[in-house]
């Protein structure tokens, strides 16, 4: 029996390597709502119950859209969410042919080519680096002639750092470019993005992360993240989150005008955004803002008490339902991404349970099973896993997070 309040189904999209399938499929029991998913294959869809369920194709958007138009025929709809990268445009793009609340198209678009995002905001009056685009066919050691330093080398489609390179002179250029050629030969991406590098001008200063709600174009910060450890790369393994932000309120206020005033440029409007950027004596630099909620299972370390966790409040606004709170419910919380310390098969995980059983920590998963290959960045895209924390104050929880980190042993068999 469904007890949504809720007239349709409420439809997530969610490719097969997705991590966040599971936490948003309890929101929508928690919320009693009338859940179906979408994949990109079968397989990880066997576990539900036949019209709870559909096969898409996420590379041809035009082909996944007219799915999804035949299922709400079938099954009508109440609001579609593109839970990753992977799948925001589909979202988007269907949600504005079934007559959903959704982002505007090109502008989702936008955020997801990262050459685009830095074109759109060139002119805006927001601080911005330098930036051009090179062929991956270009021939690097005349590229690299041509370049500014310190850059940062970027494949336009790509996320979770991947391929995501800084360089501090020619020589470095030019072994940037072929192994990021030889990254995109691995990956079967076949559009004109794939074919492209953007060369960026190498921001210093504090890295944080904005989690945040849009409702018809307005925004409401739920959490701003703190990135204790430097982000200096060569590449860009990201690790600790802490929430509260321990910058100014005058920082804090500066961070939420220039996302405020990003989102208004790039027409974004309906739903949950991740935003990244620097603080410098110049200013608020954004590196990107995504039309999703933050990746991987970080959003476990935010709670907000009687409005439910991340996945329940984006549930409930793309249902149009009431959220009675954002408040976090506890004072102080974090969360380590397990960074990849050498490639080859993992063998073992030793230290788990001493590592919960540091005061202020809440949980440590590993997320890559044993004997997989392990692949770090800048070619890997994923963690070893996820260690949870909350406390009394930032300090407390980065100290137990690193604690905890500590002792963890990983027995991996190199490549």
């Amino acid at each position: 029996m469904n007890d949504s309040p809720v007239n349709g189904r409420l439809l997530l999209l969610v490719p097969t390597t997705s991590y966040r399938i599971g936490d948003f499929l309890l929101a929508g029991e928690r919320l009693g709502a009338d859940v179906a998913v979408g994949s990109n294959q079968r397989q990880v869809l066997e576990q539900f119950s036949k019209g709870r369920t559909v096969t898409l194709d996420f590379k041809d958007a035009e082909r996944g859209v007219a799915q999804i138009e035949r299922y709400s025929s079938e099954y009508p709809l109440a609001a579609i969410v593109g839970v990753d990268d992977e799948t925001t445009l589909i979202a988007a793009m269907a949600s504005k042919a079934l007559g959903l609340p959704h982002n505007v198209p090109e502008s989702v678009e936008t955020t997801g080519n990262k050459h685009s995002f830095r074109t759109r905001l060139a002119n805006s009056g927001l601080p911005a680096p330098r930036f051009h685009l090179i062929s991956i066919d270009d021939n690097p050691e005349r590229a690299a002639r041509e370049s500014f330093y310190p850059a940062v080398l970027k494949p336009l489609t790509l996320s979770a750092s991947r391929g995501v390179i800084r360089v501090d002179d020619p020589a470095q250029f030019t072994a940037a470019v072929h192994r990021i050629r030889s990254i995109m030969d691995d990956i079967d991406v076949r559009s004109e993005a794939a074919k492209h590098i953007l060369v960026e001008e190498y921001i210093p200063g504090n890295e944080v992360a904005l989690e945040g709600l849009l409702n018809d174009g307005h925004l409401t910060v739920l959490a701003l993240f703190d990135k204790p450890d430097p982000l200096e790369g060569p590449y860009f393994e990201e690790t600790i989150y802490i929430t509260p932000s321990r910058l100014s309120t005058d920082d804090q206020a500066a961070i939420a005008a220039t996302v405020s005033s990003a989102i208004a440029i790039l027409g974004l409007r309906e739903g949950p955004i991740h935003a990244e950027m620097r603080l410098n004596d110049k200013g608020v630099w954004l590196i990107e803002i995504a039309a999703r909620s933050i990746g991987g299972l970080c959003s476990r370390a935010l709670d907000f008490g009687a409005g439910g966790r991340l996945e329940d409040i984006i549930l409930k606004h793309a249902l149009g339902l009431p959220i009675p709170s954002i408040v976090p419910d506890k004072p102080a919380t974090g969360v380590m991404m397990i960074p990849i310390p050498l490639a080859g098969v993992l063998c073992q995980v030793s230290g788990i349970e001493a590592a919960r059983e540091i005061e202020d920590i809440d949980d440590v998963t590993i997320s890559i099973p044993i004997g997989e290959m392990l692949i770090p960045v800048p070619e890997g895209n994923r963690y070893l896993g996820f260690i949870f924390a909350s406390g009394d104050t930032p300090e407390a929880v980065e100290a137990a997070l690193r604690m905890a980190h500590g002792k963890l042993n990983f027995d991996i068999e190199r490549d």
